[in-house]
This record gives C-alpha cells, sequence and structure tokens, in this order.
C-alpha cells in the first residue's frame, strides 16, 4: 500500500517556490483573491518551510518601484504579487519601466475565480464579477517576455521554475504568472519545494569574431568616441571601461544616462552632450544605449562605423530604432567590455591623442561647474546649484543618487559604478522615490539620495511611499525640486516652437502646477524629518543637516527645493 503524499497548497507551494529559486522579497498588496496566498504564508511558517519575506507595500506602483530598485542594487530579480486586474492595471507603468530598462521581475497577480460556486475559492463578493476581463494579461502583455495562467495547483514550482529562468535570461526583463484563486486553493505535492530550479537562465556572450572585428575598428580609428547610457554591466567592468578609455584616448560621453558607466570627474568623461564629439567621430562604439544620439540633431560623419553592444543591442522590442549598426555585439554589458579590453591589448594605444582629448574634456567640465556655481547666484536656485550642493554634501560618503528630472548629473561628481541612477527611458513617473526604497532595503547602510520634480513626486503616491518607509524603518533622503511647472513639458514645447504662440504666453497652457502643495506636510503625516530651502545660500547647510539625520537617527528625510523654471 503505498504511502500518502505530504502536500501543500498552490499558494504556499508558490511562495516557498520563489525562495528556493532566489527571490528575497515579495512586494505585495493584497486584495480577495489572496485567502489562499495568505493562508499560505500561514502553512508553510507553520511547516517551518523557508519563504522569501513578504511585505506589505500600500500601492502597486510602489510595489513595482522597490522591486526594480532593489535590483539595480543587487542584481537578484524580486517578486510582486498584485490584486486581479485592478492591481495589475496599477503595475503597468512599473512593468512598462523595467521592459525598456532590461530589468527583471516576476510579476504575479490574483485572477477572478471562473466559478461562481461548488468549489473553494469560487467566487464570494460582488467584486468576484465585477473585475473579470476576457484578457487581463493584456494590461502589460507588451512589457512582458512571457505570460501564463496558472491551470492546476500540480503546476506551481514548474511554473515558478520557468518563470524565474526566462526572466532572469539575457535580455533581462519582466514576466507575468496570473493565479485563479481555485487552482491556489488547490492541493500539490511538497516534496521537492527546495528542490534546485530545474531551469537554468539563458546567458551568451558576444561572438569572438565580432570582438575582434570591433577592437579593430576602435584602434584603427581616429576619433573614436564611446555613448553609454546604461552604465557598464558591473564594477569590474566600470573600472576596465576607465582604464580602456584612459589607455586609448576615447572620450566617453554619458548621453541621457541611466546608469554610470565612467566617473563623472575621469579625465575621458566627455559629458552629456554628444557635440562635437559625434559630428567628428570615424568610429562609435554604443553601448546599450537606447537612443544613442537624436538623429534629428545629431548628425555622423560620413563614413563613420557603429558599434552597437548590449543584451539585445538593435533594441528588438521597439518597433523604431533605425540607428546604424555596422557591427553588433550581443550578450550582457560586462562581458562585452571584459572582452573589448581584452581584445584591444593587442594593439598599441594612440597617446598623443588623450592628451588632446584629456585638455578639450576639462575645458567642458570647468565650463560646466562655473555654470553650476552661477546657478545659486540668483534669487532662485537652478537644478545644476543643487547637484553641485548635493555633490559637495555628500563627498566621501558611500552614496547613491536617483534622479527623475531632479539632479542633473554633469554638476556632480561621481565615482563609483553604484554612483547614478536616472528615471527609465520609457517615461514611467513616479520612479524615484520607490525605486530609492528598494535600493535601500537592498543596502541599509548606504546613503541613498532620491532626487526629483515636485510632479514625479506626486506621480511616486507618496503617502504610499513614506508609509513604506517608516515601516521598513527606510532612511531615504527626498529631495523634491519643486519648480511648480512640467518643466519637462515646457521645454519640449520650446523645443518644438522655438518661436510659436505659446514661447510668447507668460503662462504655458497645460504645463502649470499652481497652487504647489506644500510637500513637507505629506512627509509629516509619516513622521518625517522636513525642510523647505528657497534662498540658494542655505541648501548647503539644509543638506548636511538632512544627511546628518539619515545617517544618525536612521529615519526618512525630504527637503523641498525651490528652484527656476
Amino acid at each position: 500500500m503505498s504511502q500518502p503524499t505530504e502536500t501543500i497548497t498552490a499558494g504556499g507551494a508558490i511562495l516557498a517556490r520563489l525562495k528556493a529559486v532566489g527571490v528575497d522579497y515579495i512586494f505585495a498588496n493584497s486584495g480577495t483573491d489572496f485567502p489562499p496566498i495568505i493562508e499560505g504564508l500561514a502553512e508553510a511558517g507553520a511547516k517551518d518551510i523557508d519563504l522569501p519575506k513578504a511585505i506589505v507595500i500600500p500601492h502597486e506602483h510602489a510595489a513595482m518601484g522597490m522591486a526594480h530598485g532593489y535590483y539595480l542594487a543587487t542584481g537578484r530579480a524580486q517578486a510582486v504579487m498584485a490584486h486581479t486586474n485592478v492591481g495589475l492595471a496599477n503595475c503597468a507603468i512599473g512593468a512598462i519601466n523595467m521592459a525598456t530598462e532590461h530589468v527583471p521581475v516576476l510579476l504575479f497577480s490574483g485572477r477572478t475565480p471562473t466559478l461562481e460556486q461548488g468549489r473553494p475559492g469560487a467566487r464570494t463578493v460582488p467584486i468576484g464579477w465585477g473585475q473579470e476581463m476576457r484578457d487581463q494579461t493584456a494590461l502589460v502583455r507588451e512589457a512582458v517576455k512571457w505570460d501564463y495562467e496558472l491551470r492546476f495547483p500540480e503546476q506551481a514550482l514548474e511554473v515558478v521554475d520557468r518563470a524565474y529562468a526566462i526572466a532572469t535570461s539575457t535580455p533581462r526583463g519582466p514576466v507575468y504568472v496570473s493565479l485563479p484563486r481555485e487552482v491556489l486553493c488547490g492541493q500539490c505535492p511538497s516534496s521537492a519545494l527546495n528542490q534546485p530550479s530545474r531551469m537554468a537562465p539563458v546567458g551568451f556572450a558576444p561572438a569572438p569574431a565580432a570582438l575582434a572585428q570591433a577592437a579593430a575598428l576602435l584602434a584603427a580609428a581616429r576619433h573614436p568616441v564611446i555613448v553609454a547610457q546604461r552604465g557598464a554591466g558591473s564594477a569590474e567592468a566600470f573600472a576596465a571601461l576607465a582604464e580602456l578609455a584612459e589607455a586609448w584616448g576615447i572620450p566617453v560621453v554619458q548621453y541621457w544616462a541611466i546608469q554610470l558607466a565612467i566617473a563623472t570627474d575621469h579625465p575621458m568623461c566627455a559629458g552629456s552632450n554628444p557635440e562635437p564629439w559625434l559630428s567628428e567621430a570615424d568610429v562609435v562604439l554604443v553601448l546599450d544605449s537606447l537612443a544613442p544620439w537624436s538623429p534629428e540633431i545629431h548628425k555622423l560623419a560620413a563614413g563613420c562605423k557603429v558599434i552597437q553592444a548590449g543584451p539585445d543591442p538593435l533594441y528588438s522590442r521597439f518597433p523604431v530604432r533605425n540607428f546604424q549598426a555596422d557591427v553588433s555585439l550581443a550578450g550582457e554589458l560586462t562581458d562585452i567590455v571584459l572582452g573589448l579590453s581584452n581584445a584591444m591589448r593587442a594593439y598599441r594605444p594612440d597617446r598623443e591623442r588623450r592628451d588632446a582629448v584629456v585638455a578639450r574634456t576639462a575645458a567642458i567640465r570647468i565650463a560646466t561647474l562655473r555654470a553650476a556655481e552661477q546657478g545659486g547666484s540668483g534669487e532662485r536656485m537652478t537644478k545644476d546649484w543643487v547637484s553641485l550642493c548635493l555633490s559637495r554634501a555628500i563627498e566621501g560618503m558611500d552614496a547613491t543618487v536617483l534622479s527623475e528630472l531632479g539632479c542633473p548629473l554633469d554638476s556632480l561628481t561621481l565615482r563609483t559604478a553604484s554612483g547614478w541612477y536616472q528615471e527609465p527611458h520609457s517615461g514611467g513617473l513616479g520612479w524615484s522615490f520607490p525605486s530609492a526604497l528598494g535600493m535601500q532595503l537592498a543596502r541599509p547602510d548606504g546613503v541613498i539620495v532620491a532626487t526629483m520634480g515636485d510632479g514625479s513626486y506626486m506621480f511616486s503616491n507618496p503617502v504610499a511611499c513614506h508609509q513604506i518607509a517608516e515601516a521598513l524603518g527606510l532612511p531615504v533622503l527626498i529631495l523634491v525640486l519643486n519648480n511648480r511647472e512640467w518643466g519637462a513639458v515646457r521645454k519640449s514645447v520650446l523645443g518644438t516652437y522655438p518661436d510659436g504662440y505659446a514661447s510668447r504666453m507668460n503662462q504655458m497652457p497645460l504645463v502649470s502646477l499652481e497652487p504647489s502643495p506644500d510637500f513637507t506636510k505629506v512627509a509629516e503625516a509619516s513622521r518625517a524629518w522636513t525642510a523647505k530651502v528657497e534662498a540658494p545660500g542655505e541648501l548647503a547647510g539644509v543638506l548636511a543637516a538632512a544627511l546628518e539625520h539619515v545617517r544618525t537617527k536612521r529615519t526618512q528625510a525630504l527637503v523641498e527645493i525651490g528652484v527656476a523654471p
């Protein structure tokens, strides 16, 4: 006679399996579809089954941002659990941001029960009817690499293994699984909960022939340029890129940078403006850049060769992206940078070019810092002045700055691979604050500074984010640069219609955010340390006090800074 098989609810099995494949946290906002998940947490606890830490996040947008920030800090994909279609809808912006930036996440949401009666988990409240959709996955399908609906409880372990493997395969990105309540209530075997995953992620390195071709082009170039947007891939590759650029005298342009690829005071750091470097270049190495320049503004010289490099060098997710690619290097960015650095050792660097580039980059850096200094001389300070003051305030600290239409990069002095993160190019606002929370969760001893515009702050669901910071004891420093308008919209209008009717108006339509709320009051509702600064000369002292607070008192702080439009 066969022995009875030990079982666990499918809800509990999914939670346990997430821990087994490497997930540390489940960022969750529960709903009426969560009884089997909550019961699974309790059941696993009673049976001493190891689980990820499940955290209540009172808004799904914040949950996605925290998973994003945690990944940036650790390189490990996390899980988000949302409530049926309405919770999934709140996750959509975060999924779009993650897809654009190759950030993996295991996204789950409940699904309205199919049955009205007769089975555990069937509909019990009116929203069981109101939240049903014919195609719930359509809310995020274009942003995920793979999606599935759990059909049977015994699939739970295999589905988690597959979801994690696909999310963390090159190029990385979000995956989505919908979880019907009736299925989660079912039983599945528990014997293999802690076994290693049956499915390994897919990784690949650039082809040696392509690396050799790229190295030969760079070595023979008279005016090579590197354009980088998403960093260098790792701290090791960050150091290797700095060494390669200096040895060969290749300027590195960080145009609309999402992550730091080279220290901002490195002799080969050419700032964020691609000109005049691009128009003079005969070879351009593009490191993981969705839009390495603007074709409408920046023109390549005739005969210039372009090397596109990254996890998906042609960015195949995007229907229109027609940048030149004479050589394509596909693979994880760390492998590409290290491989290219190694391949370049077969050639002799051009020392004469290096000296000329150093002189030009030094002049750019001096002019940038001088302009930032001038930004503190008027009645209303500029964002560049705020960047300069922040840079001085965090000098020598293990600090990371996140910017979402907040502090510009060029006026900061940052020297580590983890020193800088900017909002995703997908433009899903409200990213900086929750991502900083996720990063602080991963690096509890680090100084995490989230800078953002006033509109971005409002988009972040600040009441939810401040509640999370207090509940989890996350001492994030938040800087809200308040220009009382949609500044990016104003700039876009002026760029498109420099002499148009809107440019001549005292108050441009659809950009004002007046009257401005008192953002310090929002933060004070969650017992944050707060300050408000209008005078440029007072900023340095306030930043020093705010940093002292987060480092010693270990609770959140917010500084609202009035800046010029």
